[in-house]
């Protein structure tokens, strides 16, 4: 599902966030005309109107996230602009911009899109504390990935998603079935008569 993002890693966040955009662009009848980015590679994109019908334009609404150069809601943003929707934005918050130059190094960025940071650190901590390893990275140890796996990883999710963006199809329930409820259940008159006749009692045995 591509809603679990937020608590997501960059790359994670650019890939979800694509799938998120191909799907409102294959809804709106939009997902021919504006393909996006056909392989992810961190280079600059903007979405420009082609044909009778414009992009799906909307902006980008930080809330109260960090918007500090090369935080992760501008993950979200490079993955929902290279889906394919019109947002304006600039490459001066995303990884591989040099305030000092002013240049912008799309290799920098593309390694962040695929996890390198996240490879080497798996690899360095593996050489150097295999229990904090298998602690930290179980999932992907269960899954059988490795940390030179990773690219082909994420760009199997990339095709994946490109190739079908359309949601997970949903579980039916069973008969019976009761969602969880940690509400306290409502008291019915009766009982709360009795309640209060209990709490008298107790009252008065102590007099």
């Amino acid at each position: 599902q591509f809603s679990q993002y937020i608590k997501q890693w960059y790359q994670r966040r650019v890939a979800i966030t694509a799938g998120i955009a191909r799907r409102v662009n294959k809804k709106l009848g939009l997902d021919e005309t504006y393909q996006g980015v056909e392989k992810a590679d961190g280079e600059e994109f903007f979405v420009e109107r082609e044909g009778e019908r414009g992009a799906f334009y909307c902006v980008l609404d930080t809330g109260l996230a960090r918007t500090s150069s090369g935080a992760r809601i501008f993950g979200v943003l490079k993955g929902a602009v290279d889906g394919g929707l019109d947002i304006p934005h600039s490459s001066k918050r995303f990884p591989g911009f040099d305030d000092e130059s002013g240049e912008y190094d799309a290799g920098t960025h593309r390694s962040r899109i695929f996890g390198e940071h996240i490879s080497g650190y798996m690899q360095s901590l593996l050489e150097e504390d295999e229990e904090s390893y298998k602690r930290q990275f179980s999932q992907y140890i269960k899954e059988g990935i490795m940390p030179d796996m990773l690219e082909s990883v994420y760009s199997k999710a990339h095709a994946a998603i490109r190739a079908d963006p359309s949601p997970a199809a949903k579980k039916v329930k069973k008969d019976g079935y009761k969602p969880k409820s940690f509400k306290k259940q409502r008291m019915s008159l009766q009982q709360r008569k009795a309640r209060v006749a209990q709490k008298k009692a107790a009252f008065l045995a102590l007099q």
